[in-house]
């Protein structure tokens, strides 16, 4: 069905994604792969078509757009071609949006050029070894001392974090008098502070080329000046920060899924069996329609989401909704594809077996589909 989300201009800036995702990130994913991570040069090559600073500010050297998207773009480009930007995507999607938000004048004036050409990129840590979804339960603290806050704790799971120059790090600064979502803060750690270290780059099942980190802080002294946003206040800026996170999420599995349908149907053309290509089999005719029709449903959501976010009113169940439909369905989509491949499916050499193991995080991370069916619950009047 047709698309109307998306203007001219948009549709330009489509056409560039597209050609650098093809020449400068396709032809190296498997050599990204083994390495475990993306080059950190790769974020000054995308900077230069403006992808870094589509919405930092003119004055800072980006493009100043107020629209979500030119990011959705680029993450259905990057998708749609199996590619991988490492956690660029979590910086642009995730991250950005609290120091666009909350960042004073002089942590713009600080930050925001070196965002806009691709010489720092940052992360946010919010995972602990002891906690998942419940944020309120983080054991890391950061006690002000003078002029700078004394940060003590572990991360982990933390997308982004080897490459990362700047993270953004939820601590307790506070008890909050009992009340285990106040008391929370953010603050920004930047490469190099005594104290803080990386661990190693986890062995993930999937998402090879996208680092993920292990991290460390020992007495990090954090100047003040560092605090993003008003202390104690954390909680609630994530949450509602969470609607554009989880349709990030939503995108980039509608994304991958339909790769995954096109991959299919290229095989099933040429492939044969039993004298035939396996196109003409009836069960695989009925397949791929099933695979199609979930993504027109998927799309339909994603599209009415995305202008929901452009217009201020994509509520937090709602975006719950949508990364719970496409993340089930890009499971559902992917698995179908691979089966059709069969052996070769299963092969590496295969980007479907890659967009397979790749996708099971998508139900897991930005909250769990089960955290999903929760915050939708919460909004169906159940009381």
């Amino acid at each position: 069905m047709r698309r109307d989300i998306f203007t001219e201009d948009h549709q330009a800036f489509r056409e560039i994604v597209r050609e650098f995702v093809g020449k400068e990130i396709v032809p190296y994913v498997d050599e990204w792969e083994a390495a475990g991570i993306v080059p950190p040069e790769l974020f000054r090559q995308t900077a230069e078509i403006g992808i870094n600073g589509l919405q930092i500010p003119e004055e800072y050297g980006g493009a100043g757009q107020q629209t979500f998207r030119f990011n959705a773009v680029v993450l259905e480009e990057n998708g749609y071609a199996a590619a991988t930007l490492g956690g660029l995507q979590v910086h642009l999607s995730t991250v950005l949006p609290y120091f666009l938000e909350f960042a004073n004048d002089e942590q713009k004036s600080r930050w925001f050029p070196g965002f806009a050409d691709g010489s720092l990129v940052s992360s946010i840590a919010m995972t602990e070894p002891g906690t998942g979804s419940d944020l309120a339960g983080m054991a890391t603290s950061a006690v002000r001392d003078g002029d700078t806050y004394l940060l003590n704790g572990a991360k982990t799971f933390i997308t982004g974090g080897i490459n990362a120059d700047l993270i953004v790090v939820v601590a307790r600064t506070s008890d909050g008098g009992g009340d285990r979502r106040k008391g929370l803060s953010l603050l920004v750690v930047e490469a190099g502070m005594p104290g803080f270290s990386r661990g190693r780059n986890l062995d993930k099942m999937g998402l090879k080329a996208q680092d993920t980190a292990e991290l460390y802080f020992d007495d990090v002294r954090v100047p003040a000046a560092n605090l993003l946003g008003a202390e104690g206040d954390a909680f609630a800026m994530l949450t509602a920060n969470l609607p554009q996170e989880r349709l990030t999420i939503a995108i980039t599995a509608q994304a991958t899924a339909t790769a995954a349908l096109r991959m299919a149907i290229d095989y099933v053309k040429q492939r044969k069996a039993f004298g035939k290509r396996v196109a003409d089999f009836q069960n695989t005719k009925f397949v791929l329609a099933e695979c199609a029709t979930e993504l027109e449903a998927g799309q339909a959501l994603v599209d009415r989401a995305i202008a929901e976010l452009d217009a201020g009113t994509l509520t937090p169940a709602d975006a719950a909704k949508v990364k719970l439909f496409c993340t089930e369905m890009q499971a559902r989509v992917i698995d179908k594809c691979l089966q059709l491949h069969g052996g070769y499916g299963y092969m590496r050499e295969y980007p479907i077996a890659r967009l397979y193991t790749d996708a099971r995080v998508s139900r897991i991370f930005g909250g769990t589909s089960e955290v999903m069916k929760s915050v939708v619950s919460k909004s169906l009047d159940l009381r």
